[in-house]
C-alpha cells in the first residue's frame, strides 16, 4: 500500500480549512492531514467533530498548534512537524481574519482592521511557508496552495461584490464591509505569484485557489452572508481536494475556481 500524503492545512478546524480537512479524509486516495489550528483544544475537537460525523474513516488526522501571528508558534508547529512525519506533500495556506465587520461594530479602530488583516492573511502566511519550505521540498511531488478571497481586482471592477452602489454623500451606509480583507488577499495573490516564480526550478507546484462565497464564520457575521447567498464550506473543500488530487495541474501559477481561471 502507498504511503500516505502528508497535507498541512492552516485553520483547519473550521470553514473551508475544516471542509477541506473532511474531503481529504474521505478521498479514496491515502492521506495523513496535519489539522492547524489557532488552539490545540479547538483543532482536537475539530477532529472528535470529524470522527463523529465520518465514522468509516481509513485516512488519519492530527493537531498541529500555529499560530499565525507568532513565530514562535510557527518555529513550535516545524519541529513537531518535523520530528514526525518528517516531510510536507502539500501546504494549503488557508487561515486568515477579517475584521473589517469589527470595525462596523465599532470593536477595532481602521488602522486595526487592515493591520490585523495583513499580519495574518499575509505576514503571518509567509513567514509559515518559509519555515515549512524544507520540508515541502522533500516530497516528490511538492504542492503549495494560497487560499484566496474577493480578491481579484479585473473582476471586482467589473462587479463590485458584495457592496452595493453608494450615492453621494458621507459617511456611507454601509451593512458589510470587506475591503480590509480584500486588500490583503490581493497582497496574498501576488505571494502565490512570488512564490510560483522563486520555486519553478524545485518542481513545486504553486495555485491560489478561490473557493467562491461561502458563509464560513469568517468576519463573524455568517448569517448575513447566508442571507446574501453564500454556498456551504464544503463547495471549497471539495475544489482544493482536486487541486491536490492534480485535476488543475494545467493551471500552476494562476487562481483556479470552480467553473475554470479567475482574473487577478
Amino acid at each position: 500500500m502507498a504511503s500516505p500524503k502528508i497535507v498541512l492545512v492552516t485553520g483547519g478546524n473550521n470553514g473551508i480549512g475544516y471542509e477541506t480537512v473532511k474531503a481529504l479524509l474521505q478521498s479514496d486516495r491515502a492521506y495523513h492531514v496535519l489539522l492547524g489550528s489557532r488552539s490545540l483544544d479547538k483543532g482536537k475537537l475539530a477532529i472528535d467533530t470529524l470522527h463523529q460525523e465520518c465514522p468509516e474513516l481509513t485516512n488519519t488526522v492530527e493537531a498541529v498548534q500555529v499560530d499565525l501571528t507568532s513565530d514562535e508558534s510557527i518555529e513550535k508547529a516545524f519541529e513537531q512537524v518535523k520530528a514526525s512525519p518528517g516531510h510536507i506533500d502539500v501546504l494549503i495556506n488557508n487561515a486568515g481574519a477579517a475584521y473589517d465587520g469589527r470595525f462596523m461594530d465599532g470593536k477595532v479602530s481602521l488602522r486595526d482592521c487592515f493591520t490585523k488583516a495583513y499580519e495574518v492573511n499575509v505576514a503571518g502566511t509567509q513567514v509559515l511557508t518559509w519555515t515549512f519550505m524544507p520540508l515541502l521540498l522533500k516530497s516528490a511531488d511538492p504542492r503549495l496552495i494560497f487560499v484566496a478571497g474577493l480578491s481579484q481586482i479585473t473582476a471586482a471592477s467589473e462587479k463590485y461584490f458584495p457592496t452595493p452602489p453608494q450615492p453621494a454623500g458621507w459617511p456611507k451606509d454601509i451593512d458589510f464591509e470587506t475591503i480590509g480583507y480584500r486588500c490583503s488577499k490581493c497582497a496574498l495573490n501576488m505571494l502565490m505569484v512570488d512564490w510560483n516564480h522563486k520555486l519553478k526550478e524545485d518542481g513545486v507546484k504553486v495555485w491560489g485557489v478561490g473557493p467562491g462565497f461561502l458563509a464560513t464564520n469568517l468576519g463573524s457575521k455568517p448569517e448575513k452572508v447566508k442571507a446574501m447567498g453564500a454556498g456551504h464550506p464544503s463547495i471549497g473543500g471539495k475544489i482544493l481536494r482536486k487541486v491536490v488530487e492534480g485535476e488543475r495541474d494545467a493551471d500552476v501559477g494562476k487562481i483556479v475556481v470552480e467553473g475554470g481561471i479567475a482574473p487577478f
